[in-house]
């Protein structure tokens, strides 16, 4: 693994906003970054990324599983009891996940540890999956980097076919905030990869779902919604007006209930139970667990639900060496052991590992001078040399 710097292209920005990728640019500030690549051997994408990824993922599976036939899993993660059921039923039919994304640190020197997963409404796919694709073209053509050089990306390829798995029966709604621009770009995406498996789309804002006098989720134009797309998270959900209504409408949505247990933090001291010194895994506690002590004075505190970095802070020593503000941390937190980011010139990489239709597919990378990632780290694209 290696960050290389190289020329940008002159017309990249044109190229984004031509492709819809409006959002390269946050508050004046490169979102999109070009002027370095990682760079990562076959073998590093294969065994240190790739397998782990699938290996996580199934024990993320594993821990579904027992969660739902235990509801002790679910009151540790804080999860309303009003929602096991909904929660239960959704695993038990086997409703399918289309998506998901692992946080990663990886320095190519030992394994790669899990310090999150993304696994109910991970954003920057279309960065991933289409605009660093065609970063790599663009850049063999221009010989920025070498033409021998590959990607770890199949995730547009992927979308399509799991559309088509998933979708088969039903029109599709895809939902969430349009009114944020990276959230809009992501449901602009999505949409487009399941008009290109062949479904019927309608996009609509959170806000614009309605309700039927008989149960029924509909659109404004008053049509049933079967089966929805939702880049808004289940804990927003359930707390929403129509939350009570979420277990008795028939509306099958993506992604599932299920994914309620692994979009949540908690997950991270459950799996580390299920899983002791598990090479990809790093130890986690509940914070009110006794056990926390084992990890002594330095550490990573982890609202059990939080996003983008928010109210995540990092102790070493006692010394909190960083703390991000945020409006989380109600519901409790965790302790992870603190496992620092790499430091790449100054950079601290985090590695998105994605996963389409629960196979392994893809790669992204954020960056910042912050070792916490937060909504505005720098998205660099990668390279297989």
């Amino acid at each position: 693994m290696q960050r290389i710097a190289c020329p940008e292209r002159d017309d990249w920005r044109t190229t984004a906003e031509n492709a819809g990728f409006t959002f390269h640019t946050i508050d004046g500030e490169r979102y999109w970054d070009e002027r370095a690549y990682y760079a990562f051997t076959l073998d590093e994408i294969e065994r240190s990324i790739e397998a782990p990824t699938g290996e996580i993922d199934a024990m993320c599976l594993e821990l579904a599983g027992r969660a739902v036939r235990d509801e002790r899993y679910l009151r540790r993660l804080k999860i309303p009891d009003a929602f096991w059921d909904l929660i239960a039923a959704s695993w038990r039919r086997k409703n399918p996940s289309l998506y998901g994304r692992l946080d990663l640190t990886f320095d190519a020197r030992g394994p790669a540890k899990l310090l999150e997963y993304n696994a109910d409404t991970p954003t920057s796919i279309f960065e991933a999956a289409v605009f660093q694709w065609t970063w790599l073209e663009q850049a063999i053509q221009r010989n920025i980097i070498p033409k021998r050089a590959d990607q770890f990306n199949s995730i547009h390829d992927r979308l399509i076919e799991a559309w088509k798995r998933i979708g088969a029966t039903h029109p599709l709604h895809l939902t969430g905030l349009t009114g944020n621009p990276e959230d809009a770009g992501t449901l602009a995406y999505l949409k487009d990869t399941a008009a290109q498996a062949g479904l019927k789309t309608t996009l609509l804002d959170i806000e614009e779902i309605g309700l039927r006098d008989d149960g029924q989720f509909v659109d404004l134009d008053e049509r049933p919604i079967a089966l929805a797309f939702k880049l808004y998270p289940w804990e927003w959900m359930f707390h929403d007006a129509f939350g009570k209504n979420l277990s008795s409408a028939p509306t099958q949505w993506i992604e599932p209930p299920w994914k309620a247990i692994l979009s949540n933090k908690g997950i991270l001291p459950l799996l580390w139970e299920m899983f002791p010194n598990h090479p990809n895994l790093l130890p986690a506690y509940f914070e009110d667990d006794p056990q926390a002590a084992q990890l002594g004075t330095s550490f990573v505190r982890k609202p059990i639900y939080s996003r983008e970095g928010a109210n995540v802070e990092l102790v070493s020593a006692g010394v909190t060496l960083i703390a991000e503000q945020g409006p989380y941390g109600t519901e409790g937190f965790i302790r992870q052991a603190l496992a620092p980011l790499p430091n790449f010139s100054g950079q601290y990489p985090v590695l998105g590992s994605w996963l389409v239709d629960g196979t392994p597919c893809g790669l992204s990378i954020r960056e910042d001078e912050n070792p916490i990632t937060g909504n505005t780290s720098r998205f660099l694209p990668h390279a297989i040399l």
